[in-house]
């Protein structure tokens, strides 16, 4: 039977739509959440340090090693288990106790990771989740927790998954240094499930902080961009006055669209990073299939009023960066236009000065050919003279008539050896 010969990457292709499965976690239990970036050029990174990192984290507990250029890792710490992820620019560690300590969001749950390995860290704590894990529906009960371990103001909660699960978070870093999330179950709620819901509030978190780093960059830029901005406006009304001197005010604006491609080059990564990582959110939280939790405000209306200003903003700057700069080079293009057509009408002036010049030098060279022909006859003639006075006596032909005879054919002569050799010059 014939067997039909496969693409070279089509088992790769489908497994990389299985490389990523859901973490599966019981309740009750505990989750430390661990987020490291790079502060600078973090896309750009040596990932295997990512790999060697987790390594000396694995030998610690004598787990196994991953595969060679893995971007993924699960397994087990002791009794607890691991979930590692690479990704562009971070690296996420996701571990998980079946543990669950009387006290609410307890620091100890990161003390699987040892003091000396975190030393040995090369990277920033992008953020870090304390999650804790329980088993419970009864809603006075959870109002009255979530009460004293979250800020009330910052608050959102809500059932998630067809009322499966409820889940709360203020989104605020706690004395420890950690956001805390809450998942509460019921007896009923599969451990994939749960583990789902882990994960994609770890995304929540994660994204959220990431995208955030490009509003941090609007800050950091809207002060230069504003002066760029004010220049180039200045610049644009000059143009129109009398006064303006095209090739000096081409100068300045060549520098002011130098700066705005600059600034554009410097922010195209952070801005296209943060567009993408919005919509990572806004996708998890809309896969929540959030419910209102006794009226309070939900994930998605907690975004709504605290984050998606800030997303607004960034686009807003990232519109406005673009639309300077699209300026910018309206403005240049329009000035070298200006300056081509001084210069056109320059070059004008100047060839027409020297098609006088040319044509003054061809009436002055005609002239001066006119002497030349004078000049040489007399010579020539003088030199004929000489040479023919003793020939015109034997014949009997004066001197002053021998001259007379020659001086016209000399004349003719020499004029039409000057003729010819102007006409071959040219």
């Amino acid at each position: 039977m014939s067997s039909f010969t496969d693409h070279k990457l089509r088992f790769d292709l489908t497994n990389e739509l299985h490389a990523r499965p859901f973490p599966t976690f019981g309740a009750p239990g505990s989750v430390a959440f661990l987020a490291l970036k790079v502060e600078k050029n973090a896309a750009a990174r040596d990932k295997t340090k990512d790999t060697d990192l987790l390594i000396k984290l694995l030998d610690r507990f004598g787990a196994p090693h991953p595969q060679h250029g893995a971007t993924h890792y699960s397994g087990s710490l002791g009794r607890n288990s691991l979930k590692w992820e690479q990704h562009t620019e971070f690296v996420t560690y996701t571990i998980y106790s079946p543990a669950c300590s009387e006290r609410a969001f307890d620091p100890a749950v990161f003390d699987v990771f040892p003091g000396d390995w975190i030393e040995e860290i090369n990277q920033t704590r992008i953020t870090s989740a304390n999650i804790r894990l329980e088993i419970d529906t009864n809603v006075d009960q959870i109002s009255t927790k979530i009460q004293s371990w979250f800020v009330p103001e910052s608050l959102a909660i809500s059932y998630v998954l067809d009322q499966s699960l409820i889940v709360a978070a203020d989104f605020r870093i706690d004395e420890s240094g950690h956001q805390r999330f809450a998942v509460f179950a019921s007896n009923s709620v599969g451990e994939r499930r749960i583990g789902r819901v882990v994960q994609r509030l770890c995304e929540i978190e994660t994204y959220k902080t990431l995208s955030m780093l490009g509003f941090a960059k609007v800050k950091e830029m809207q002060e230069s961009l504003g002066v760029m901005d004010a220049k180039l406006t200045n610049l644009i009304s000059s143009m129109k006055s009398s006064d303006c001197v095209p090739e000096n005010t081409l100068k300045d604006l060549l520098a002011i669209s130098t700066d705005l491609e600059n600034l554009e080059a410097q922010t195209s990564f952070r801005f296209g990073a943060t567009e993408a990582y919005e919509a990572i959110v806004n996708q998890r939280i809309e896969v929540l299939r959030e419910e209102r939790f006794s009226g309070r405000q939900n994930f998605k209306e907690f975004m709504m009023r605290r984050y998606e200003p800030a997303m607004r903003t960034v686009n807003s700057v990232q519109n406005r960066l673009q639309a300077t700069a699209n300026r910018a080079r309206r403005a240049g293009e329009l000035l070298r236009t200006r300056v081509d057509v001084d210069r056109s009408a320059q070059n004008q002036i100047l060839l027409e000065s020297m098609d006088k010049r040319a044509d003054q030098q061809l009436k002055l060279q005609k002239t001066v050919e006119g002497f030349s022909v004078v000049a040489i006859s007399y010579y020539a003639v003088s030199l004929i003279s000489y040479l023919g006075f003793p020939f015109a006596e034997t014949l009997g032909i004066s001197k002053a008539h021998f001259t007379a005879i020659i001086t016209l054919p000399v004349i003719f002569l020499v004029w039409m050896s000057i003729k010819r050799i102007r006409s071959n010059v040219g």
